[in-house]
């Protein structure tokens, strides 16, 4: 079923899921050679194809052609190879914000035939220990802005081994940059396989445990040849900004390897807030926009401000539902349509999406090519048209957990099934009805209830907790923690800040509980088990 290898160090291939447990693949329409390396299809090849004097990234103030990130990544693959000694198949970790350093990075690592983990910058070192014990890893590049935690986190891990430092600014003054200096902008790329793996993309469950999917070269190539290619049409003329972190496939596909596989530029901002995306669709004249819908909502404030935004041509919202309101008064003051889709980690990218011809408001559309879908009942039998149920996709990608035991329960009868909970119109239309598990999507970002929990029963004063997504305007969701006191504990606002000032300082800040509630008692089961539902209702 696997094809060659090019992999020295098979850790991956090693700890794929057994065969029976993978979901169906559709690879109709897919083919790639049995050797290709996406770091080259990104870079290399695009200068072969004449795109090397096309802008590739615009970032800290300046544009990066197709030759020039060429030359750029192949230097910092010898320093890969040559000074860290990275060997195929080794999973080098990437730390940074959204900035040209972290693409060059990711694609240095991937031309060298390592298997990038991209990670969020505000994880913690506890949090990203979790990740190193998972995956194994021995390297990590990170932006000397950011080392604090990643360097805490090497103190005490059993793998990571080396950690060094790129500037991630327009200096290029780190150890990374100044060893690269001296390197050839000439390098033979290893000839990975089309199915060794090129990422690992961590995702948390609802216990707050991480999981590692994992996508091979192919699986990079196939989001772009086909939502990219079919969906929106990219072309070489289009520039792409966006919100999201390019440590989420979502951000990694709409930011990166969708612009660079067909000659287009990506406009990378560190802090890419409302504000921020605005300015910059302004002064470059984007053209294809990925983000939230709570942004495209101060988007909107901002027209009726006098802001042009007239050279977006793609406004696809991802993340949470899409708002019909946010959709309506889109087309209203645009005339142009707002593409909701929805993906997931587990399948790399979108997988089901309104078009530029077909689009409707509170409708996520239907399959990109070469993907199916079913709404399933609680039994695994299909539901009629217009009941809602689970919903289960097969295609050209798909789950497959690092070394998990999770791998049987989102893949059932070669089906993944995502968590989501969908209504299929007459019309085979899907329609979104709520997640189906205990997941928070506040602003676009997957947050597990579980592991806030955790983080606020380590604080003194907690004697229990549960933690929900309460309904927001602005944000979708946020997380609500209901909190009771241990003995010697009184409520107060200045308790409340101080619990929230934990949880920011033990994980990820932007999972800290917006809303505390204090309360005497928790609904329970007779077994003990916390009611959630009920704190919902």
């Amino acid at each position: 079923m696997l094809g060659p290898t090019a992999h020295i160090d098979t850790f991956t291939r090693d700890n794929l899921p057994p065969f029976d447990q993978w979901p169906d693949f559709l690879l109709d329409g897919f083919d790639y050679p049995e050797h290709v390396n996406v770091g080259v299809e990104l870079t290399d090849a695009m200068v072969d194809k004449g795109f090397g004097d096309h802008t590739a990234l615009i970032g800290n103030g300046r544009r990066r052609t197709y030759k020039e990130l060429t030359d750029w990544t192949n230097r910092l693959a010898h320093v890969l190879v040559e000074d860290l000694k990275v060997k195929p198949g080794n999973r080098v970790l990437i730390r940074s914000a959204n900035n040209p350093a972290m693409v060059a990075c990711w694609l240095a690592a991937t031309k060298v035939g390592a298997v990038v983990v991209n990670t969020m910058p505000m994880l913690r070192a506890g949090e990203l220990s979790k990740i190193v014990d998972k995956a194994e890893i021995s390297h990590a590049l990170c932006d000397t802005r950011l080392m604090e935690e990643l360097v805490s986190c090497a103190k005490t891990s059993n793998y990571l081994t080396s950690v060094v430092g790129f500037d991630g600014t327009s200096n290029h003054d780190a150890e990374l940059d100044r060893l690269a200096l001296e390197k050839s902008v000439m390098y033979d790329a290893v000839q990975t396989g089309r199915d060794d793996v090129a990422l690992l993309g961590f995702t948390s469950g609802t216990t707050g445990s991480p999981k590692a999917t994992m996508h091979f070269h192919r699986d990079l190539l196939i989001i772009a040849d086909g939502y990219a290619h079919e969906v929106l049409a990219v072309k070489p003329e289009d520039i792409f900004i966006g919100s999201p972190p390019l440590a989420f496939t979502f951000g990694l596909g709409g930011l990166a390897i969708f612009p660079l596989r067909f000659g287009a530029a990506a406009t990378l901002l560190e802090a890419a807030t409302p504000p921020n995306l605005i300015e910059i669709i302004e002064k470059y004249k984007a053209t294809v926009c990925f983000t939230a819908p709570t942004a495209y909502r101060v988007m909107l404030r901002a027209m009726d401000e006098g802001a042009d935004l007239s050279s977006l041509r793609a406004a696809v919202s991802a993340g949470e539902t899409l708002p019909a309101p946010v959709y309506d008064e889109w087309i209203n003051k645009t005339g142009k349509p707002m593409l909701d889709g929805i993906g997931a980690t587990e399948l790399l990218h979108i997988f089901l999406t309104n078009r530029f011809t077909d689009h409707r408001p509170a409708c996520t559309g239907k399959p990109v090519g070469g993907y199916e879908v079913r709404v399933l009942r609680a039994d695994g039998t299909e539901a009629p048209r217009g009941e809602i149920g689970r919903l289960a996709v097969r295609g050209p990608t798909g789950c497959r957990y690092l070394a998990d035991d999770r791998q049987a329960e989102y893949v059932q009868d070669g089906w993944n099934i995502t968590g989501d909970s969908f209504m299929m119109d007459e019309g085979g239309y899907l329609h979104f009805a709520a997640r189906n598990d205990d997941m928070i999507i506040s602003s676009g970002y997957n947050i597990a209830g579980p592991e806030v929990e955790a983080a606020l029963l380590a604080h003194e004063a907690v004697a229990e907790c549960a933690v929900i997504g309460a309904l927001d305007e602005a944000r979708g969701e946020i997380v609500e923690a209901h909190v009771v006191l241990g003995d010697g504990h009184a409520p107060s606002d200045l308790l409340i800040k101080t619990l929230q000032d934990h949880v920011k300082a033990t994980i990820a800040p932007y999972k800290y509980p917006r809303s505390v509630v204090f309360t005497d008692t928790l609904p329970k089961t007779e077994t003990g088990k916390i009611q959630r539902f009920r704190l919902r209702d």
